[in-house]
């Protein structure tokens, strides 16, 4: 078997151990492995193809990162063509991708990506491609799987910060405002909310009256709690408002999110008279050494992918059904995005301890 691999969509920890637990695993049935760079870009001439092996592989497990290189901005059937003109357009290559993939020899594709991602490999394997799936977010937003990797990092990440923040706030008695990503999916805002002991948290899939924030923290000074800090993800949004946007997507890309936290910070100083400040993570959280937990769910991860195609299973996504990774169709992981139920029993524990959710 030749098995050929790609890495697309924005970074995330522990995408090399996914790419060591697979090569490895597809060498020790005695099976070649091939590595797509920059997502599709080496199929179609924008980058190579490389081959992996035991020697290629060592010592990448806690290595942050992609040693293939990634891309989100990589959709064949959208792929960004220089035109005669100067101008750029888009280009389905998606049968030049099928071309390419039978020219190498390849039998089957790992494909590491989120939901963007997984789409396109949905529609790849539409026409024909025999690809497996792992799902690859910070934002935790896959369906079909309890957990993504990148996932705990991201959230041991935003943590972090949050502890540190935790002390000028308080020596300056001020508010601090964090944004943390995850698109429109609040998993990062309220784990990590949660556990660095944030006063406020404001997420997505509960719209948030700005006022009920402000009574928070001047419930707090009242009670001689004089700084508090609020954590709100990238994507939330105020009751009847829109997302705040940074610029405008690229031609069939989707919008860049940020901004939301300065937007919440100067309304908290207007309303309170308090000192606020706002503070953005952004792509910290994308970037370090991935946690143990990471580490070991990408090893599990990349060999399950291999375990499928021995099998003989495509149009498949690799999933954690605790306590066993599984597998569940492309179709089905793709249906809806998860999001954060209102009844989880984090969202539960949020208003039993009283944190602020703003609604």
């Amino acid at each position: 078997m030749r098995i050929a691999l790609s890495t697309g969509g924005g970074d995330a920890p522990g995408l090399n151990a996914v790419i060591r637990g697979a090569v490895l695993a597809a060498v020790s049935r005695g099976w070649s492995v091939y590595g797509i760079q920059r997502g599709y870009g080496g199929l179609l001439g924008n980058d190579r193809v490389v081959s992996l092996g035991a020697d290629e592989v060592r010592g990448i497990t806690h290595v942050g990162g992609t040693i293939l290189g990634t891309t989100n901005r990589g959709d064949p059937f959208k792929w960004p063509t220089p035109q005669p003109d100067g101008s750029i357009k888009e280009v389905d290559r998606s049968d030049d991708i099928l071309a390419a993939f039978a020219a190498h020899g390849f039998d089957a594709l790992v494909t590491i990506g989120g939901d963007g991602s997984l789409r396109i490999a949905q529609k790849l394997y539409e026409k024909g491609l025999p690809l497996v799936g792992v799902p690859k977010t910070i934002d935790n937003d896959v369906s079909g799987t309890v957990m993504t990797f990148g996932f705990d990092t991201a959230v041991s990440t935003a943590t972090d910060a949050l502890d540190k923040v935790h002390s000028t706030a308080e020596s300056h008695d001020r508010v601090m405002v964090v944004e943390v990503m995850g698109r429109y999916a609040g998993w990062i805002a309220l784990n990590a909310g949660l556990s660095g002991s944030a006063d406020v948290i404001l997420i997505p899939e509960i719209p948030f009256d700005i006022e009920s924030v402000c009574r928070k923290i001047r419930e707090r000074d009242a009670r001689g709690r004089r700084f508090s800090v609020v954590v709100v993800a990238e994507g939330a949004t105020s009751k009847g408002g829109g997302h705040v946007v940074q610029a405008s997507a690229a031609p069939g890309g989707m919008e860049r999110l940020g901004g939301i936290a300065a937007v919440v910070a100067k309304e908290i100083e207007v309303r309170t008279g308090k000192e606020t400040r706002a503070l953005t993570l952004g792509h910290l959280q994308r970037g370090g050494t991935p946690t143990t937990f990471d580490r070991l769910l990408s090893l599990r991860f990349g060999a399950a992918a291999i375990r499928c195609i021995a099998g003989g299973t495509f149009g498949v996504m690799v999933a954690l059904t605790p306590p066993t990774v599984s597998f569940v169709s492309l179709k089905e992981a793709l249906a809806k995005p998860k999001l954060v139920p209102l009844d989880a029993d984090t969202i539960l524990t949020a208003r039993e301890i009283g944190v602020c959710l703003g609604d």
